[in-house]
């Protein structure tokens, strides 16, 4: 907070001169200090179960093992994804074990990017994804996800790619915003990632490093 010292006040309106000394008071000044680790999820939409398995498998190999892997559920939100991905959608969410540094976000979506372009395949001359990869991250005050689109609620973090808090945890959970996708409101992936919290604070707890 900037205050203006009493003494300069006759200063400024008086004689039109601006006092050097005490004109200004910096009041709690915020000390720059890196971010806390957050802790990696990354979302799999795809029709074929096998697939996923192959890209969770990939993904374990690069980011560690999971502490936690949701169910491969029925994903019927939209038809956005249906008509490249296929029918009979299914989502999985995977929770790594191993904290990161929520600045590499850019590099990690960049990666799945990669999967998905190797997990594509052409028909009539146009290439058509057959898995939808996307990472964000978790920490005690928001869920947030990767992004290569800009819009007017994304931020950019760098090497061309976006970011979004989409979940913001409010009076003992996670609330959704005027953007958050569907599926991210659903309650059963709410609870999830409340519970999913609660072991990203023990292990912030045990490194002695948790702010809330």
């Amino acid at each position: 907070m900037i205050s203006f010292a009493p003494s300069s006040l006759c200063g400024i309106f008086g004689s039109g001169l601006v006092p050097l000394a005490g004109l200004v008071r910096v009041r709690n000044m915020a000390k720059i200090r890196p971010p806390l680790p957050v802790k990696l999820f990354i979302g799999l939409l795809s029709s074929d179960r096998d697939l996923l398995d192959r890209c969770a498998a990939l993904l374990q190999d690069r980011f560690g093992p999971l502490d936690f892997r949701s169910p491969a559920a029925p994903w019927d939100h939209t038809d956005h994804y249906a008509r490249e991905l296929g029918d009979g959608l299914l989502r999985t969410f995977l929770f790594f074990d191993n904290l990161i540094d929520p600045g590499d976000l850019p590099e990690i979506k960049h990666f799945t990017n990669s999967i998905e372009n190797r997990r594509s395949t052409s028909a009539d001359g146009s290439a058509r994804r057959l898995v939808n990869i996307d990472p964000g991250y978790l920490t005690e005050a928001r869920v947030v996800l990767a992004s290569a689109k800009d819009y007017a609620h994304r931020v950019y973090i760098g090497n061309n790619i976006y970011a979004e808090a989409t979940l913001l945890f409010r009076d003992g959970s996670f609330r959704v915003r005027d953007h958050t996708y569907p599926d991210f409101r659903a309650d059963e992936v709410i609870k999830m990632f409340n519970s999913l919290r609660e072991v990203l604070r023990k292990q912030l707890q045990q490194q002695g490093a948790s702010r809330l």
